[in-house]
């Protein structure tokens, strides 16, 4: 069965939506009810993009990027990605892999001597699987007195990972989410190619691809031209800062837009950077020890919604809510990006994809709905 696609062409234009909606009024129409809460002068939104093929062809922002100073957010709008953050990570290790300058299965202490040796042989594969067994590291930072809106270097965290003195399970014998483990893999990027995660993901990744407006941002000092903040609510009229100063990159801390987040989904059925088996590599599924498959690959979800394949992650901290989603086969890719809180922007972009994609079997979509929630609930 052929997907119902209601696509057109793609046409430029100006203005604070960016780019011309090629979709039929009652589809924009439709797309702009899903915000209509968050469409106004006084609070903080979202901003939604529709990939298909290799263009975006529908991005706009609904609701304010800053409420001091009443900035609109745009299509252009930088967000903190939070956890959709870790994929770059990944691949950046995954490009590593297929250049020869480390393997997936080596054991994470041939770069991380640092780590201790807790007898057991954890490898890149178990950190970008999520199933190495090591703790996570917001968990130990709250432990050890430090609040998540601190001030968080790369450091610091190295530091607290660098004293622990067990695992929560044998490596490989179940999946746990775990930021330590893409902190880690940051620091195997810079161990190996003497880069930070920053610079290395800027000349392999983002400069080739043309996202000239993304990068891990690992000072929280640094000066950001047209970034959002971050927002929660306060009570029913009104809304509160919700602060985020971390300086540490590869769970989280990238910066990007919609714009660019929509040449990284092309990528994944165009590939410009990496080639199809780095992207297949990227996508692969992760197995237990039992030989159980997993839903995770590397740091990213390998999923199916209404019998389509799927890849995507969603990201929350603080007040920023972040997820993106790829339809290879279709060539289609949804971007939903919201600076407050209470926004679920899963479920926008599902919401979305409704209105675009026709089930390929109907009988099983309640099935896959149920199998997609738990795996959002693992993702986080």
């Amino acid at each position: 069965m052929k997907p119902f696609l209601l696509f057109l062409f793609f046409i430029l234009s100006i203005g604070r939506n960016a780019y011309s909606q090629p979709l039929p009024d009652s589809i924009l129409k439709k797309v702009d009810h899903l915000f209509k809460k968050w469409d106004v002068p006084g609070g903080p939104g979202c901003v939604a993009g529709i990939i298909r093929n290799d263009s975006l062809i529908f991005s706009k922002g609904y609701g304010m990027a800053n409420l001091e100073y009443d900035i609109p957010n745009t299509p252009a709008t930088i967000f903190h990605m939070a956890s959709v953050s870790k994929q770059f990570t990944a691949f950046s290790i995954v490009l590593l892999a297929r250049q020869g300058k480390l393997q997936l299965d080596d054991d994470i202490h041939k770069y991380l001597p640092w780590f201790p040796d807790l007898k057991e042989k954890i490898t890149i594969r178990h950190l970008l699987n999520h199933t190495s067994g090591i703790r996570d590291q917001w968990s130990l930072l709250a432990i050890s007195g430090t609040r998540l809106d601190d001030v968080i270097t790369q450091d610091q965290i190295v530091k607290i990972l660098s004293r622990q003195q067990g695992l929560n399970f044998k490596p490989g014998d179940r999946y746990s989410y775990s930021n330590s483990g893409f902190t880690m893999l940051a620091e195997i990027v810079h161990a190996v190619t003497g880069q930070t995660l920053r610079q290395f993901t800027d000349s392999a990744i983002f400069k080739p691809l043309g996202m000239n407006y993304t990068h891990f941002h690992d000072d929280c000092e640094e000066i950001v031209k047209n970034r959002s903040y971050s927002y929660d609510r306060k009570d029913a009229n009104g809304f509160k800062n919700s602060i985020l100063s971390y300086s540490t990159a590869g769970p989280t801390s990238l910066f990007s837009n919609v714009p660019d987040l929509s040449k990284w989904i092309i990528n994944f059925y165009n590939t410009k950077v990496g080639g199809v088996g780095a992207i297949a590599t990227l996508t692969q599924k992760g197995k237990l020890n039992n030989g159980k498959e997993l839903g995770y690959a590397a740091g990213i979800t390998s999923a199916t919604y209404k019998g389509w394949k799927q890849y995507w992650h969603n990201g929350a901290d603080a007040g920023y809510r972040t997820y993106i989603s790829v339809f290879p086969d279709l060539k289609m890719g949804i971007i939903v990006l919201s600076n407050l809180s209470e926004i679920n922007t899963q479920e926008k972009a599902n919401q979305i994809a409704d209105l675009l994609i026709q089930d390929k079997n109907p009988q099983n979509s309640l099935k896959e709905k149920k199998r997609n929630e738990i795996q959002y609930s693992k993702a986080t």
